[in-house]
């Protein structure tokens, strides 16, 4: 079956992209809403990688807060930075590479894959 590029683009761009909406329910729930309604393999494989990818960069937040709560900030001056390259850099090379490649969905390196 023949899928179209340019809606496959774009969706998978926007899975990957939703985390710069904002950190909470609403970019979680447009990869989840591309689940659920798209029926091209590739934008479903790349939904499922921004759900993971957000549901990691949650816990990661939860374990760095703690952190540096628990060394009265000392372990943020290095934890903070870290975490910033990690949240921003991952879906910026995806949403790169679902736009230059879109016949392949984008893996994120060093994530749990919960869905």
């Amino acid at each position: 079956m023949e899928y179209d590029q340019d809606k496959r683009k774009l969706l998978s761009a926007l899975s990957h992209g939703s985390i710069f909406f904002s950190s909470l329910v609403l970019s979680i729930a447009i990869p989840i809403g591309i689940l659920f309604t798209s029926d091209d393999p590739v934008v479903k494989e790349s939904a499922k990688e921004a759900i993971n990818f957000h549901l990691n960069v949650w816990v990661y937040e939860v374990i760095v807060g703690a952190l540096v709560f628990l060394t009265l900030g000392l372990l943020g001056i290095i934890l903070i930075p870290i975490f910033f390259l990690f949240h921003w850099v991952p879906p910026i090379l995806a949403i790169l590479q679902s736009l230059g490649n879109p016949n392949q969905s984008y893996r994120y390196p060093f994530i749990f894959r919960v869905v």
